[in-house]
């Protein structure tokens, strides 16, 4: 309770507290629907050097249409109160799929991943993509194969991200979900076209791929390879070389990890893994996308290589690291939002999720396959 209070604290005493620009978003973007342009819609009020476009699906909007009708403040402090208890949902199911769940354990967790600067960038954006982390977990904690193919269609029709989730029901041979996801995703393509026509053909012919107007390739808070290599190189790497080369390394690093730990046998770790691969590939990762690491350091720190040195030492490094924030120190070093080229040693320092990334999964390749 003290941790809660001191983040609602936080949002509402702090001279910079929460802005909630992404739930601004989200309720202006919906809003549209009543006889605007959804992609037309942009929020600038707090966001002078870029203003925030809808960047989500149509089926998003049509998900968020309601939140129009609720007063902002009202919805403000219910996001922060819906975000702490799908945290706390995180945590417990993570610790429900390695068999050891511990209230007290539960608690601790909760307290420390409000301030992991994922979960911190949720709280100050108003994000959603806690609840998007709860809902995968429990589509992989489920045996209903009905319930977890709703459950990943439907957040993927929301954000697309969590689509790569897929990869880990292929991997577990569930093929009713990996199906069943499938068709509620297309489910959610075809609702979009038949009540917003124009605007779904518009978002998956032309937007799509448009990962600039999403936001600044190369600030620092962009942690997926795109991010790192553009910052390097100064430019937006799209998906050159460089890129491809890191995406296929991470997925060698990704696929060993998979087979060491005994692939979906430890449903917790597998699905960290795909996750991770996910993070590094998708060409934009804010850090409010790595939710993902409080499971990963719950299963580091609680799974079953958790009584090795080296395990602990990486689930006690990540959390330092998150809860420093090292990507966000470093955009105060950026010279404006959309400057891609910096000094050196800033766009190196600017690799350090996917370092640590590289560093785990490797780690887990090593070691997961020695103990078994």
């Amino acid at each position: 309770m003290i941790s809660v209070a001191a983040r609602l604290a936080w949002t509402y005493l702090a001279p910079n507290g929460a802005n909630f620009v992404d739930l601004h978003v989200y309720v202006g973007g919906a809003a549209m629907l009543d006889g605007g342009e959804l992609y037309s819609y942009v929020y600038g009020e707090q966001t002078p050097d870029f203003a925030l476009p809808f960047t989500y699906p149509p089926f998003a909007a049509l998900v968020f249409y309601p939140l129009h009708m609720v007063p902002f403040g009202v919805l403000a402090l219910a996001s922060h109160l819906v975000s702490i208890a799908a945290l706390y949902g995180v945590v417990r199911i993570s610790q429900r799929l390695l068999g050891a769940v511990d209230p007290r354990s539960t608690m601790l967790w909760t307290a420390v991943g409000i301030w992991l600067e994922p979960l911190r960038s949720t709280f100050d954006y108003g994000q959603i993509n806690v609840l998007l982390v709860l809902a995968v977990l429990y589509a992989v904690y489920s045996t209903r194969g009905w319930v977890s193919g709703l459950l990943v269609g439907v957040a993927a029709g929301i954000k697309l991200t969590p689509a790569v989730s897929g990869l880990y029901f292929l991997g577990a041979r569930r093929w009713g979900v990996v199906f069943g996801s499938a068709g509620v995703f297309l489910a959610t393509v075809v609702l979009s076209a038949v009540l917003l026509r124009d605007e779904t053909w518009y978002y998956f012919t032309q937007l799509l791929g448009e990962a600039q107007r999403v936001g600044p390739i190369g600030t620092s808070t962009n942690q997926s390879w795109r991010g790192g290599i553009s910052r390097i190189l100064g430019y937006d790497a799209g998906y050159g070389p460089l890129v491809i080369a890191g995406i296929a390394l991470t997925a060698v690093l990704a696929a060993l990890a998979w087979r060491a730990i005994g692939g979906a046998a430890d449903r917790l770790g597998a699905l960290v893994v795909v996750q991770l691969f996910g993070l590094l590939l998708s060409p934009i990762s804010w850090t409010h996308h790595w939710v993902w690491l409080l499971p990963l350091m719950i299963w580091l720190l609680h799974g079953p290589l958790g009584t090795r040195r080296g395990a602990r030492l990486l689930g006690w490094a990540w959390l330092v690291l998150l809860l420093v924030g090292v990507p966000w120190l470093l955009g105060f070093a950026q010279s404006e939002l959309w400057a891609i080229s910096r000094p050196w040693y800033l766009a190196w320092a600017g690799l350090v999720y996917i370092v640590a990334t590289l560093t785990t999964l490797g780690y887990i390749a090593a070691t997961g396959r020695r103990r078994r």
